[in-house]
């Protein structure tokens, strides 16, 4: 496989975020995320975006995610999608969007 064949098999989209929870479940203080995909409908995930957002800053927002990584169980939610982030320091992590709206479940390519 070719490194583009490698990265075309990562189906990455634009989703955006219509429900926000504490998972109160997690080790590590962490969200619970509902994301409308369009076509795909909703999908869900935790992650640990608590050290920069709220709950209230997050909703509406668009977000970018992997969608076929297949799903996980994270402190007894299930994880459906990886919501992409960077670190821009210890435990802060900023979440990855596109710079303007988009349809939700267009692909990042």
């Amino acid at each position: 496989m070719t490194p583009y064949e490698a990265f075309s098999s990562v189906d990455i989209r634009v989703g955006k975020v219509v429900k926000v929870e504490v998972n109160e479940k997690a080790k590590k203080p962490a969200y619970k995320f509902w994301i409308e995909f369009g076509e795909l409908g909703v999908k869900t995930t935790s992650a640990q975006y608590t050290q920069l957002y709220s709950v209230e800053q997050l909703m509406g927002q668009y977000v970018v995610c992997v969608v076929n990584l297949g799903s996980r169980n994270i402190a007894g939610f299930a994880s459906e999608v990886l919501m992409l982030g960077a670190e821009s320091g210890p435990g802060e992590v900023v979440f990855l969007k596109p710079e303007r709206a988009v349809p939700v479940g267009q692909k990042v390519f």
